[in-house]
């Protein structure tokens, strides 16, 4: 594995310029499962690593800021979910801990960039659509991160294919591509579609630094390329999750028109149950479509130097394929 070949191929690229970063890798950030331990391992891998504040109370997520600190000297990441009641405590502490880059989801963020990018913050909003990518570009965004369909937890409805190429044509800064991205090959599809950096949120649920339960990453390493299912679409907010029998009861409770309040409640909580409780029948498992490839449980610098390998490997195939 020649890693300074790879390293040297990243070299010019924007988004490690950026962000500080050796490998143009970011990891996802996924509620109950992005935490300290998680995202210091990426960034000490040479990736960035995030900390998602999800609905975390403001003093938890404090307290995980504090300790990715003592973890890591290396940049990294919080992500304010925009939609949840805490995001306002979350933009707070982004602030007073001065946060390097901070990644946004789930609204519109122009209140964060108008706040944090002064500052020095890199913010990095996640968008799912070309119109959206424009918008937030005019309000100052630092780069995008177009995240597709076949992405875990909560989904937008154009690919990853099309709206990776369409925004890289759209817009001037750095786009990075998110969803259905596990591997090497997923890199060099995504860069040879216009991006120059890669999320990854599925093969990084099951890095050894992970906490997740075990019975959650058992359950993604064995899912298969049609183990996921969209669920929520009643709700106006659609998630991918492995099938299991919480999917289950949640389509037929959609197909029978229950009540928005009622799907609000019975999906209530789910999450956590599968991440923290390892309920993985009865809780939600947010996975991406690529789940079908993640086939071990590895360390976070393993998985990444995997993929750069690959990348750079496979980027001298192609090239001699075309002399």
């Amino acid at each position: 594995m020649n890693l300074n070949r790879g390293v040297a191929m990243f070299s010019s690229n924007r988004v490690v310029q950026l962000l500080n970063i050796k490998y143009p890798v970011v990891q996802g950030a996924m509620a109950w499962v992005a935490d300290a331990d998680l995202a210091a391992a990426v960034s000490n891998a040479g990736g960035l690593g995030i900390v998602a504040a999800g609905n975390m109370p403001a003093e938890m997520l404090d307290a995980e800021l504090i300790k990715i600190r003592r973890l890591t000297d290396k940049p990294f990441g919080l992500n304010i979910m925009l939609l949840s009641p805490t995001w306002e405590d979350a933009l707070d502490l982004a602030e007073r801990h001065k946060i390097p880059v901070v990644t946004t989801g789930a609204g519109l963020p122009g209140k964060v960039i108008e706040r944090l990018s002064p500052l020095g913050t890199t913010v990095i909003p996640v968008i799912a659509s070309v119109a959206h990518a424009e918008r937030v570009a005019k309000q100052g965004a630092a780069a995008v991160i177009a995240e597709g369909m076949e992405a875990g937890g909560h989904i937008g409805e154009i690919t990853t294919m099309a709206l990776t190429s369409q925004v890289s044509r759209a817009i001037e800064i750095p786009v990075i591509s998110a969803g259905g991205i596990a591997d090497g090959r997923g890199m060099l599809a995504a860069f040879a579609l216009g991006a120059e950096a890669v999320q990854i949120g599925t093969r990084f649920v099951c890095a050894t630094e992970s906490n997740v339960h075990v019975n959650f990453k058992k359950k993604i390493l064995a899912a298969n390329d049609r183990g996921t299912v969209v669920t929520g679409r009643a709700l106006g907010h659609p998630v991918r999750s492995i099938k299991n029998k919480f999917t289950q009861a949640f389509a037929d409770m959609e197909a029978a028109g229950v009540p928005i309040a009622d799907l609000d409640k019975f999906g209530s909580g789910k999450l956590r149950a599968a991440v923290v409780d390892g309920d993985v029948e009865n809780g939600s498992v947010m996975s991406g479509q690529i789940a079908g490839l993640v086939k071990a449980i590895q360390p976070a610098k393993e998985i990444i130097e995997e993929i750069v390998s690959e990348a750079e490997s496979l980027s001298r195939a192609i090239a001699r394929r075309f002399d």
